[in-house]
């Protein structure tokens, strides 16, 4: 059995085949799919994909950095309300991202410091997106560690310093496609890394695996993922599995 830690199944990539999708994905031994976040804009398509998989899918609620800009505090309103109403999983994905857009890099602060205190209060681990922003996210985590602060640094990147980094903060390390590709660099250190710290994740549609870089993303493709981080830890597949699905399951209480 594996887990999708990370999966936006609910995009508009999968508007045509979604059903194919999913099928393929539990038939290639992906059980639970954990679901993060964007905006408001997505929160029925979200609703509607549990309703559909309700033995498969786990959503988590926040609000993307992408997505922080001048509207933000009635985002943040809209993610409060969808706390009020049900249970999710973490807060998600929440965090800073520099790539597209430096100028909100304050509102962006301000978002990401209130949803892991939003995490905080319902006990519930976040999820982080980090995009050209090591630091700025680092110094958010270092203002709010503490036992209370837990989850996954989604889609690892960095260098091992910074995954030690990001492991002190009680974060579990993300890794998806970029661990198959041959510039991904993080395949050079990982097994340095203890199994314990990793969890797997597609991030689809984005960041395919190779041999599918550079097109559509769909959660099956987390075997080929699996396959790659055992060869890296000198491992079975089954291992690989059973402890990265069993780190999933301490993060997310379920």
């Amino acid at each position: 059995m594996l887990t999708d830690t990370h999966t936006h199944l609910y995009s508009d990539a999968f508007d045509e085949d979604r059903k194919q999708m999913m099928k393929r994905a539990i038939d290639a031994g992906i059980e639970r799919f954990f679901i993060p976040a964007i905006d408001s804009d997505y929160t029925a398509k979200m609703y509607e994909l549990e309703k559909t998989y309700p033995d498969h899918v786990f959503l988590m609620m926040g609000l993307h950095p992408t997505s922080v800009k001048e509207n933000y505090e009635e985002e943040l309103a809209h993610v409060e309300e969808q706390f009020k109403k049900r249970t999710f999983y973490a807060v998600g994905e929440i965090g800073i991202d520099l790539h597209w857009d430096t100028s909100t890099l304050g509102i962006q602060q301000d978002a990401f410091k209130r949803q892991i205190q939003l995490a905080k209060k319902y006990k519930l681990p976040i999820v982080i997106h980090c995009r050209e922003a090591f630091d700025e996210v680092f110094e958010v985590l270092e203002s709010e560690k503490g036992a209370d602060l837990f989850g996954i640094f989604h889609c690892f990147t960095g260098t091992k310093e910074q995954a030690e980094k990001a492991i002190s903060y009680n974060m579990k390390l993300g890794i998806g496609g970029v661990v198959t590709f041959k510039n991904g660099k993080i395949d050079q250190f990982l097994n340095e890394i203890d199994l314990k710290h990793i969890v797997l994740e597609t991030d689809s549609p984005y960041l395919s695996p190779t041999p599918h870089r550079g097109k559509r993303n769909e959660s099956s493709y987390l075997s080929l993922i699996c396959r790659k981080v055992a060869e890296i830890y000198d491992v079975s597949e089954k291992e690989i599995a059973t402890v990265t699905t069993q780190n999933s399951k301490e993060i997310f209480s379920i």
